[in-house]
């Protein structure tokens, strides 16, 4: 019989094990994407430099991501193919929405529209904005506090809207805000305005083959349904949405409501606003009252294959992979990257920004904070992997028994 203190002792060495590994393999991690990411811009500015009017392209394949440049240098047209990081990512969209604008725009045009100063040459070329996890050579980043100025410097936008002057990087140009927030916003309601509805179906949503909508459905501008699909009454679908072939989707629910981005002011919570677009994919049941909210710039995805049980919250930019099961009143924060055959049981919440690797399985009411590894199934507030929550649970149920055991000595 282990006396309390080894017990004790046991349970305090495991955990200890446990976050030195997280930690350890999220540094591992990092320093490889900077590495990558240090090379995917180097390469990129180089061609850059050497010449000056290019056309950008983003091409993709299963293994690698290419950025094709067709470029002058005054003299010809000279075509360049530059290979950026591996797609190690298996939900990496080739195709997915980031928020270009209709035609490219000039630093000093943007300056205007939001009445800002900038550093740069004023025929820079702005293509589009993005929020700095989807972020591209020629998209505007914002950044408002000096805890993320490297990494907004550091990203690959080439354009950072800033409220600091500080030393513009090679190839960059700045935008100086005393608001980067408020102008952001701007940028957003100029670029990708709310439209209003005529009708319960708008004129421009289009529906395909054999697909059932049942009374009471709002369906925005630019929604586009594939064949073969269900939807139930009450269904909200905001503009924009984009749902495959053969997905049904109960009553009540709600795709392409604003994300929950909020910045504190004095006066109250100022919401960032939202330009993205919710896409499902193909042979999708999406169940009765889920919310499934747009990306602020870019797609908020469910995989092909994934199945939805009721009253589940998706947040923002958050990407589901293929043949994933999700039980009901589960709640998914922001930008979480959930990979293919993932399964998490009921009442499970899951905070910002991490990545749930394939197969992983988050048993019911646990709270998620942090990432998980392959094939790996996870219990708790905060949730461990299983096997140890298990074996810690076991050895706090023997200690009033070792405290009776040590009080009879």
């Amino acid at each position: 019989m282990l006396s309390r203190s080894d017990a004790i002792h046991r349970v305090e060495q495991k955990q200890t094990n446990n976050a030195i590994h997280r930690v350890e393999q999220k540094q591992t991690n990092n320093a490889i994407h900077r590495v990558e990411q240090n090379r995917t811009n180097n390469a990129i500015h180089h061609i850059e430099q050497c010449y000056p009017v290019a056309t950008r392209f983003i091409a993709s394949n299963k293994n690698r991501t290419t950025t094709r440049f067709i470029a002058s240098n005054g003299i010809g047209t000279t075509t360049r193919f530059i290979a950026s990081n591996p797609n190690n990512d298996s939900h990496h969209q080739p195709n997915a929405h980031k928020m270009k604008f209709p035609k490219p725009h000039t630093l000093k045009e943007i300056a205007e529209l939001i009445h800002s100063e900038y550093v740069g040459a004023e025929d820079f070329p702005v293509l589009g904005m993005n929020e700095i996890h989807v972020v591209e050579p020629g998209d505007i980043v914002f950044v408002d506090h000096p805890k993320y100025y490297d990494k907004a410097l550091l990203s690959a936008a080439t354009i950072v809207l800033i409220n600091k002057q500080v030393d513009c990087p090679e190839g960059k140009a700045l935008l100086i805000s005393d608001d980067p927030f408020r102008d952001f916003n701007k940028l957003t309601q100029h670029f990708k305005p709310f439209q209003a509805s005529k009708s319960a179906k708008a004129e421009s949503a289009k529906i395909g083959k054999n697909t059932i909508v049942q009374p009471n459905c709002f369906i925005g501008n630019n929604v586009k349904i594939g064949n073969d699909c269900v939807i139930h009454s009450n269904v909200s679908i905001y503009d924009d949405t984009i749902i495959g072939n053969h997905v049904t989707i109960h009553a009540g629910s709600v795709l392409g409501a604003n994300g929950f981005y909020y910045k504190k002011r004095p006066e109250g919570f100022d919401q960032l606003k939202s330009g993205g677009r919710v896409v499902i994919h193909d042979h999708v049941d999406i169940g009765a009252l889920c919310t499934i909210d747009k990306g602020v710039t870019g797609d908020t995805t469910i995989g092909e294959g994934s199945k939805l049980d009721n009253q589940i919250q998706v947040g923002h930019d958050t990407i589901i992979g293929k043949k994933c099961l999700i039980a009901a009143q589960v709640g998914i924060a922001g930008c979480v990257v959930i990979e293919d055959e993932v399964t998490i049981w009921g009442q499970v919440g899951i905070a910002s920004g991490l990545r749930l690797a394939k197969g992983s399985v988050i048993l019911a009411q646990s709270g998620l904070g942090h990432d998980t590894q392959e094939g790996k199934s996870y219990f708790g507030s905060p949730a461990k992997l299983a096997r140890d929550e298990y074996r810690e649970m076991a050895y706090i149920k023997q200690i009033p028994e070792l405290i009776k055991k040590l009080n009879q000595q």
